[in-house]
């Protein structure tokens, strides 16, 4: 086993989590000898922002100042941000954007475990590197052979590898857009996105061998949490089809981010043309839990529809929350919430999306609030369908990114 510069106290506090993570189902037996082999602290930088729950932020966390601290997070299941803004960032204080983090490893184990690497698995595809822990996990496990890795950073592409040699393993770490897939190694018989996406490239489906796995966070611009879902390759090899998971969060891939809207600007040109009306849902569903149900369902019924809820309350008390449509008709619509009064609604363009995000919720509400895992997605050519309960049934989502 590798030790760490702590010595037996950061391998005891590895073995405290491993053990939770065990009773738990989490770390199956199968992972055991690689959760052991592999410590996710070896594949952390010297200055990283983990996630601390009681100050609900991230926090700069440095070994060299205080590595007491920095071993504390690194063999806890926190989620880590170990870059933020593409590299552009300085200085300890967190940045605009994180883009790229370590995931915790409860995450990472049951991510793992849905891929299923059972006997007869050969080649792997991970698009996302990051730090290398699970590109690692993934080597140790299945032998440095069967997996490549994509990463869009360079710099964070060779800090991986620098790591992964470190444990005798080189498995091809390349530099690139994971989303065009490799066909070089093809076909694959697992392909596991450690980013979130919008859209589901077909290309993954054409590099699959028929009935592989392609397990990926995924979500809509409705929200930014994303849900795990994991899509089985058909035996004619032109569509993956699977129920969702559970959700997750983990940084966007760079191609598929939603650059927002200028809202000031839409005020500005369109505002007097909007049209006023009451809203007869608002705050049960919009200041629910960032994860809820509810904002994943209203994102798969809305198609092409980004929000952006106003971070702070304004000086009257209200909180704007935003909608805007992303296939480029230039509709937005507006929902002001007021805590003491009726909240108001101001739309404009030919889509009227308040209009849409109502329905959307009544149809919710008559489908018996269906959670996560009663939805399901389907992937070819043609792009991407939901589906409830059955998936001949199933209607378009995505698009417009």
């Amino acid at each position: 086993m590798v030790t760490s510069e702590r010595g037996s106290a950061e391998r005891d506090a590895r073995l405290r989590l491993g053990r939770r993570m065990s009773a738990t189902g989490v770390l199956a037996p199968d992972w055991r000898d690689a959760y052991e082999e592999v410590p996710r602290a070896a594949f952390l930088p010297p200055l990283m922002w983990p996630w601390d729950a009681e100050q609900r932020s991230h926090v700069p966390v440095s070994r060299s100042r205080d590595p007491a601290t920095w071993y504390g997070y690194a063999d806890s299941d926190a989620p880590i941000v170990t870059q933020w803004d593409d590299g552009e960032h300085t200085g300890l204080t967190p940045g605009r954007l994180a883009t790229s983090t370590a995931l915790g490893p409860s995450v990472v184990f049951g991510l793992l475990a849905d891929l299923r690497l059972g006997e007869g698995v050969g080649r792997v595809l991970e698009v996302g590197t990051g730090t290398g822990w699970t590109t690692a996990l993934l080597a140790h496990r299945l032998s440095v052979p069967a997996v490549t890795s994509f990463e869009i950073d360079e710099s964070v592409a060779a800090l991986a590898r620098q790591r992964l040699r470190r444990f005798g393993l080189n498995p091809e770490v390349r530099v690139g857009d994971g989303l065009s897939g490799h066909t070089t190694q093809a076909p694959y018989d697992r392909i596991v996105s450690c980013c979130g996406l919008r859209e589901v490239p077909y290309a993954w489906i054409e590099q699959s061998a028929p009935g592989a796995l392609i397990v990926l966070p995924w979500g809509t611009n409705f929200c930014s949490a994303d849900v795990l879902v994991a899509l089985r390759v058909s035996r004619d090899g032109r569509s993956a089809s699977g129920r969702f998971l559970r959700p997750v969060e983990c940084t966007r891939a760079r191609g598929q981010r939603w650059r927002g809207g200028a809202r000031a600007e839409y005020l500005r040109e369109t505002g007097a043309k909007a049209h006023r009306s009451s809203a007869w849902i608002g705050t049960d569903i919009l200041d629910s839990d960032l994860l809820g149900s509810a904002r994943f369902a209203l994102g798969l019924r809305v198609p092409r529809c980004a929000t952006a809820v106003a971070p702070t309350v304004q000086l009257d008390g209200s909180r704007p929350v935003w909608f805007h449509d992303t296939g480029g008709t230039g509709s937005w619509a507006c929902l002001v919430l007021r805590p003491d009064a009726e909240s108001t609604v101001l739309q404009y363009g030919e889509r009227k999306l308040w209009h849409e995000v109502e329905a959307a919720y009544r149809w919710w509400q008559a489908a018996g609030r269906p959670g996560y895992g009663e939805f399901g997605l389907t992937v070819d050519a043609q792009g991407a369908r939901a589906w409830l309960g059955d998936e001949r049934r199933g209607w378009a989502v995505g698009g417009g990114t």
